[in-house]
């Protein structure tokens, strides 16, 4: 139909988009966003400056990176019996080291040496920032004793005796040597507050300190923190990252974040070391069991030595003997051979015995083996030193994980294989000595029988002489054993190795200056594309002249662009605007819509107040009063008329007196003042406009007036309001339903569709109002309507510009 391809003064190119054209329209959208330009770049810009104010003034942070290398030992002679049981995983060990290296209990020997948990602060612009070393003041803290822990204190120096403390920030909780992981609350937040002097012990139930003075300043302000070391620790432990570097390398990297890169780097080089240090104590176990088993052992010999070197003095010297016959010194050597394998065979019985009931203890698990490096038997001697490895390793894991675990499990395997292997050698190992000891016993009892029939007094010699040096031999073979056992220790070193110290990165890692910039644009980007996109989304106002085309099976007859006057008449004040030209095309419209006529009567009704029906109105009695046309305007909107205030009549005669009193309607005709141009206005509102309309005299009236005049215009009440406008479409030829952009809600539709299919009107059409291609430019005008049922019978109350509407020129129709 040609009527919905209008004259547009504004070329606007919904005019040209037909009902078959999708919902999506993409240069649609992309003005939607680019009209507001201005919001983007206000956006982006306040975004990236607070980006680059964060870069600014957030407290840097470094990155403090150190390697480990781990060393492969080699193999021993129970490796076989690891692997034959599927117990050898290379990858296990090592992600054994990773936990090791994260422990709490590596952690707090890391933590020993440092001085960490005091932690001190100063005023910064936007945060307080953490002072490392050449600080004011120093605390010497009692962990010995309860201490207040947590939150933040803040010192002020008053002098060079006295300071200020207070309570800055909230929190504290004690800290309690004797259960050292589970802190109690304090009730008394502000217990400490109150002037102290330097130097003297701050004491209570809860806290013990000293402040000394630094070098602070008269009026120096100081904040600081006391963390104890399991909070530390777990602290510290959290913020560590260990990783192999390549899954084929054996190397470990770690890493940590510190904001000061000193601080930082002293706990990275002293937990590497605490790690060596423990694999060395580790491997030190097996020595310090040998020695402290060899010095039991002396101990006692030293005594039995001492006793019988004595007497065999006192006997030579009594009995004026001091060297054996020569068969005498044969049989003694024979002797005393055989009596030094027993000592030492009753030694080492003495040792396994031991192993076996230490093997046979219920307590096992949290036991240690000694080590069994001086006897001959490299098999047990290599068991023995793994048992005590594997117990070391399980009593680290089994305090951080549970016995399911696939590590706890593994060692456990190990730990019993090992056990059971170790025991049957050392059941086999007594047998054997004991073996032994019954044969050198009869040996030694045969050739006791030929020192029997040496003479009396050189037989006590040899007997004498026969225990002192059975003692001496074992004194020297343990002090031998001794030497070696503290070589072997001397000599131990820890598999691993320190590669790389750690080391701080030389920029900081936080804050990422040219991310937060890139985050800073993309969210000023991204702020009004998403406001903008959920104000579209959830827009129900008819903002597009397509929408009535795509959504209305009702002819689209135009738009009626935005005005910039304060009144309605804009066709007659100014003949030569963009409105007065809509308007001109409209009427241009009427003449296809109605052909066979020369009188027309043209109905305007909205489904609301405040859409510019009585606007629409005015100014469409106007262009066809221009035209030379005739033309009364009707006021039909009897409850809250608004065409007398636009023109400067009195409304107290109108429709409503004409169809009340009787009156002749002539009488109430008034003059727009414009050629060709009359008004019959509503008159004072009535309390019944329904039933005044229904009257037969109504209907007679208007057959009048279309008789008189070339062109009716009716201004009639929204019809989505009230119920007359209904009966005022059977005078019309022409119905035009009013749609305001940006205004009219979407749904509106519904009414303008049940008129068509319900009421069965014809000749029904719809025109876009008010409409603006750009926020520049439009005109206006400001009329508003209010409808509604109250005591003055209109139907809402009159809307009202806002204050900032009228800054910046908006008008309400």
């Amino acid at each position: 139909m040609s009527t919905n391809q209008p004259n547009n003064p504004f070329n606007y190119p919904v005019f040209t988009v037909s009902k078959s054209t999708e919902d999506f329209d993409l240069r649609a959208i992309i003005i939607n966003y680019t009209k507001n330009w201005k919001w983007f770049l206000a956006c982006i810009v306040i975004c990236v400056a607070l980006a680059f104010l964060f870069n600014k003034y957030a407290m840097p942070v470094y990155l403090i990176n150190g390697t480990v290398i781990l060393n492969e030992e080699k193999p021993d002679i129970t490796a076989d019996l690891f692997s034959s049981a599927g117990l050898g995983n290379s990858k296990m060990n090592t992600q054994n080291e990773v936990w090791i290296l994260k422990s709490l209990f590596l952690a707090e020997e890391a933590l020993k040496e440092l001085n960490f948990n005091v932690s001190y602060y100063r005023e910064g612009m936007f945060q307080k920032a953490q002072v490392y070393g050449n600080t004011p003041v120093m605390l010497d803290v009692d962990w010995k004793h309860p201490q207040v822990v947590g939150g933040l204190f803040k010192l002020k120096v008053i002098d060079d005796t006295k300071f200020q403390l207070n309570i800055a920030e909230e929190g504290l909780s004690v800290y309690n040597p004797a259960d050292p992981f589970y802190n109690s609350a304090l009730s008394n937040q502000h217990l400490l507050d109150g002037t102290y002097y330097f130097d003297s012990l701050i004491v209570n139930s809860f806290s013990k300190f000293t402040v000394k003075n630094a070098g602070g300043l008269h009026g120096e302000e100081i904040y600081f923190k006391i963390t104890d070391t399991p909070s530390l620790a777990l602290e510290m432990a959290n913020d560590l990252s260990v990783q192999l570097v390549d899954e084929k390398a054996s190397i470990l990297s770690l890493s940590l974040h510190s904001g000061i890169r000193k601080r930082g780097e002293n706990y990275l080089n002293n937990l590497m070391e605490a790690y060596l240090e423990r694999e060395l104590a580790e491997k030190n176990r097996a020595s310090d069991a040998t020695i402290s088993f060899i010095q039991n052992q002396l101990s006692g010999i030293t005594d039995s030595l001492t006793f019988f070197e004595n007497r065999l003095q006192q006997y030579r010297t009594d009995n004026k003997i001091f060297n054996l016959s020569e068969e005498g010194s044969r049989v003694y050597e024979s002797l005393l051979d055989l009596e030094n394998e027993r000592a030492k065979a009753e030694l080492s019985l003495r040792y396994y015995s031991q192993l076996k009931e230490y093997l046979e203890r219920e307590n096992f698990d949290a036991l240690m083996a000694p080590s069994i490096s001086d006897m001959d038997n490299s098999l047990l001697n290599t068991m023995v030193g793994n048992l005590i490895q594997l117990q070391s390793e399980k009593t680290r894991l089994s305090a951080q994980y549970s016995d399911q675990n696939p590590a706890v499990v593994e060692i456990n395997l190990k730990i019993a294989n090992t056990r059971k292997v170790l025991s049957e050698n050392v059941n086999s190992a007594i047998s054997n000595i004991r073996a032994t000891i019954v044969q050198l016993t009869t040996r030694i009892n045969a050739i006791d029988g030929e020192i029997n029939k040496l003479p009396e007094t050189e037989r006590r010699l040899v007997g004498i002489q026969r225990q002192f040096q059975i003692n001496e031999s074992i004194y020297v073979y343990l002090q031998e054993k001794l030497y070696e056992a503290q070589i072997t220790k001397a000599s131990n070193f820890p598999k691993n190795s320190i590669l790389n110290s750690a080391r701080s990165s030389l920029v900081p890692v936080f804050p990422k200056k040219t991310l937060n910039l890139i985050i800073g644009f993309f969210v000023g980007l991204g702020i009004p594309f998403l406001f903008i996109t959920i104000r579209t989304y959830f827009n129900n106002k008819v903002d597009d002249p397509r929408f009535l085309e795509k959504h209305v099976d009702i002819p689209f007859l135009g738009i009626i662009g935005k005005g910039n006057m304060d009144h309605s008449r804009v066709v007659l004040e100014s003949p030569k605007s963009g409105v007065t030209e809509s308007f001109r095309s409209l009427r241009s419209d009427m003449s296809y819509l109605v052909p066979e006529k020369s009188k027309i009567v043209i109905l305007f009704t909205s489904s609301v107040s405040g859409e510019g029906k009585t606007f629409c109105a005015i100014n469409m009695a106007s262009v066809y009063a221009l035209s030379g046309k005739k033309v009364i305007l009707l006021g039909l909107d009897l409850r809250k008329p608004k065409i007398a205030q636009d023109f400067g009549l009195d409304n107290k005669e109108g429709i409503s007196t004409v169809l009340s009193k009787k009156m002749n309607w002539r009488d109430a005709v008034k003059s727009s003042g414009f050629d060709n141009f009359d008004i019959l206005l509503s008159g004072s509102v009535p309390p019944n406009p329904a039933e005044l309309i229904l009257q037969d005299s109504f209907a007679q009236m208007m057959q009048e007036i279309k008789e008189s005049y070339d062109i009716v215009i009716m201004d009639c009440p929204p019809v989505g309001l009230v119920s007359e406008t209904k009966e005022l479409f059977k005078y019309s030829d022409i119905n035009i339903f009013v749609f305001r952009h940006k205004y009219s809600d979407k749904a509106n539709i519904r009414v303008v569709e049940s008129l068509r299919e319900k009421e069965e009107i014809k000749k029904l059409y719809t025109v876009l109002n008010d409409f603006q291609v750009d926020h520049r430019y439009g005109y206006g005008y400001g009329y508003g309507y209010g409808y509604g049922y109250g005591k003055d019978y209109g139907y809402y109350n009159d809307d009202k510009p806002s204050k900032l509407s009228r800054l910046f020129g908006k008008k309400k129709q």
